[in-house]
């Protein structure tokens, strides 16, 4: 299956980068815009802090410029999220419904680790190896 699917690591890669920050960018319109509706109101530093990282950070990492300290920036983020707002609920995330902050955490570090790759602004400008 490996020597199948290899030739494709590059592309889905790519579609992993392109659809964890498309994902995480909403969370910051909804915290900043209220779009979509949240159903609740969070904390104003979580707003002014979380809000601003998510929307340009996702859309950084989603277009694939600066990718990599986009993705750093972004992993922190939502380990703190993780930390901060979800492990005083218990240290499991199925527990403690964290389980959406571990994986960005860990999906924007290996983002971070691995570059934009292709498809991204970064490899158009010549500052990513293509994977």
């Amino acid at each position: 299956m490996t020597k199948l699917l290899q030739p494709y690591r590059p592309h889905a890669f790519a579609l992993l980068r392109i659809v964890t920050g498309f994902l995480f960018l909403w969370h910051g319109t909804q915290k900043l815009f209220n779009l979509p509706p949240a159903g609740y109101e969070a904390p104003a530093w979580i707003v002014y802090i979380a809000g601003p990282i998510e929307l340009v950070g996702g859309a950084l990492v989603m277009i694939g410029l600066f990718a990599s300290p986009a993705a750093f920036l972004c992993s922190g983020m939502a380990a703190a999220a993780y930390w901060l707002g979800h492990a005083n609920g218990g240290l499991l995330p199925i527990v403690n419904k964290g389980e959406l902050a571990a994986l960005y955490a860990f999906v924007f570090l290996f983002i971070s680790t691995y570059g934009a790759g292709i498809w991204s602004v970064d490899a158009i400008r010549g500052k990513t190896s293509a994977g």
